[in-house]
């Protein structure tokens, strides 16, 4: 398991030394709690069993290499280098290897995780068109099962689905990156869709830098709308960011019968209908802020026809002008007030803490491309298209982290029922899976053991995890 090194001995503290034994040791445990989570809800099963693979005689699984790409950065290893350092880690290979029993650490059993190389190669294998159909349509699976697992197999009555761009900075020469002046940098503009209700991420879509943010929008939302209807409720309904409301992306959506709320951009024929609203009410201010909701019609040049807007105003303390903004939406004054439909379009802030979440935690890593050469010695070269590091394997590499996202919030989940609070995934890494353990095999049994404080929380844990049980109750 190691070589033994000459102990270390600290100047601060003598008495102390540091050295390495052959025990088997792990500081990421809660790759256990992924694992469980996974089994329970059949997800890696689901996504492996729709695979292509068309590789000769594999050392690792489809399903070994998937919960490796998906495990590795849930517990907050973003980089497949990482794969590598922890190759040998006990929690890894025993919640990774498709083995039963004390196999998974044997001395018989594969060498460990797969290998950086490896994972490149399935995540190439990914990027084909059949395949990244399989991983992209997994989100919603996930997304589904653990809500009909919770909610004794019944879908929703109603959803709100949250469609939005995400600029992710890049460095290098990945197919696809582009500046974008908007955003000041070079980035890739995938759009992103969520489900505040429920947290979890549906659907992702990589463009790239200098894709408009309603670019591919409409196909993007009627296609998770109707794949929606299926896994997660009866009723959709979408909410979206002033950048998408296009009359394209609002006719098609009403065409459907999709209801929608959108914030659309101030211009200078909305600032003179909302003009007579802009005045205070006669009376002392108040110190707390006022918010008052005003309907009307407006049609924009680029529209084919006049829609309900609402206009927000709002008083806020200190400030001596008033401030506004508009929505439009599909739902008339009758289904939904302007004040219910302020309070629908604030849950949007849900959704974006769902993308914060996803960079910090998940920490999603595009590759990089070397520049190919153009000339050698002055003559022009060949153009050679990127094989391994392509466009479509970043989408792959995007489509994983939200998979992560979305398996590491169903063990948040878990824990919040348990523990009665709610909980960052930054802070579940950092207090149930970042846990010290030590693997020892008697026999045919393996004993895995953690500090007390560590086993108080996990007993909890473990009563709440079948709310997760998608396979026993809907299987």
């Amino acid at each position: 398991m190691g070589e033994v090194f000459t102990q270390i001995v600290p100047t601060f503290n003598k008495s102390i030394r540091i050295e390495t034994r052959t025990e088997r040791l792990s500081a990421e445990t809660g790759a256990l709690l992924l694992r469980e989570a996974d089994e329970r809800l059949g997800l890696t099963r689901h996504i492996a069993s729709r695979l292509k693979d068309d590789r000769h005689t594999p050392v690792h699984s489809c399903s070994e290499l998937l919960r490796t790409a998906i495990m590795l950065p849930a517990l907050g290893w973003r980089d497949q280098d990482d794969a590598d350092f922890l190759r040998h880690d006990p929690a890894l290979r025993s919640a990774v290897s498709d083995q039963r029993g004390v196999t998974p650490l044997s001395d018989n059993s594969p060498g460990g995780l797969p290998s950086q190389p490896t994972l490149s190669r399935f995540h190439e294998a990914l990027s084909h068109e059949g395949n990244r159909t399989v991983i992209r349509s997994a989100l919603l699976e996930c997304a589904g099962r653990r809500l009909q697992a919770s909610n004794k197999g019944h879908r929703k009555r109603y959803v709100t689905l949250d469609v939005d761009s995400l600029p992710i900075e890049v460095d290098g020469q990945q197919p696809g990156a582009e500046y974008n002046g908007h955003y000041g940098a070079k980035i890739f503009h995938p759009l992103i869709a969520t489900a505040a209700e429920l947290g979890d991420i549906l659907d992702v879509k990589l463009r790239p830098g200098t894709a408009h943010t309603a670019e591919g929008g409409l196909d993007f939302i009627l296609k998770l709308v109707k794949e929606a209807k299926t896994k997660l409720c009866q009723i959709a309904a979408v909410r979206m960011d002033a950048g998408f409301p296009d009359d394209e992306t609002l006719s098609g959506l009403e065409k459907e019968g999709v209801p929608y709320v959108a914030r659309i951009k101030n211009n200078a024929a909305l600032d003179r209908l909302a003009e007579p609203y802009l005045t205070r009410p006669v009376g002392r201010r108040p110190e707390e802020a006022r918010i008052w909701t005003h309907e009307l019609q407006y049609q924009a040049s680029s529209w084919s026809t006049k829609r309900r807007v609402v206009l927000v105003v709002k008083e806020i303390p200190g400030e001596i002008f008033l401030d506004y903004f508009w929505l439009v939406t599909s739902w008339n004054a009758i289904e939904k007030s302007g004040d219910q439909l302020l309070t629908h379009y604030r849950q949007r802030g849900t959704a974006e803490g769902i993308f914060g979440e996803l960079m910090d935690a998940i920490q999603p890593s595009l590759s990089s491309n070397k520049r190919p050469k153009s000339h050698y010695r002055n003559n022009p070269m060949p153009q050679k298209k990127a094989k391994n590091l392509s466009f479509w394997v970043n989408e792959v590499r995007l489509i994983l982290a939200a998979l992560a996202y979305n398996l590491a919030h169903a063990v948040r989940s878990v824990i919040e029922e348990s523990v009665g609070s709610g909980m960052t995934i930054k802070r579940v890494q950092e207090r149930f899976f970042r846990v010290a353990s030590r693997f020892i095999i008697h026999a045919r049994r393996l004993v895995v053991i953690v500090n007390e404080q560590a086993r108080n929380s996990w007993e909890k844990l473990w009563s709440s995890m079948q709310q997760l049980d998608y396979v026993r109750i809907c299987s």
